[in-house]
């Protein structure tokens, strides 16, 4: 499962991360998003132990959203060493984010 990343625990849990983060900016009401939550569940399992899988609710953790300029959603970015290194923006498919995870491994 997805971890759900908060503004309190996001330095814990994204930026100190050994290991490459995925996460993925969303809402409840964005139609898009919950096309794309899914395939976030997937490969969080797919990944467990290789990479850190998550998502962030742009409702509820604005400081997070705010910043890494998060404008649109679905956002999807990711993380090596705490610095932003790829991001992707909207319903994207399962393997356009495997590959730019993998990239990272």
């Amino acid at each position: 499962m997805a971890l759900e990343f908060t503004d309190t625990n996001f330095q814990e849990l994204a930026l100190d991360s050994d290991k490459p983060v995925m996460i993925d900016f969303w809402a409840e009401w964005c139609g898009p998003c919950r096309m794309v939550g899914p395939i976030v569940e997937e490969m969080a399992s797919e990944y467990e132990g290789k990479a850190v899988i998550g998502k962030v609710n742009v409702d509820e953790n604005p400081d997070i959203s705010m910043k890494y300029g998060i404008r649109n959603i679905p956002t999807i970015i990711f993380l090596k060493n705490g610095e932003m290194v790829d991001k992707s923006v909207g319903a994207v498919p399962k393997n356009i984010l495997t590959e730019k995870i993998d990239n990272l491994l």
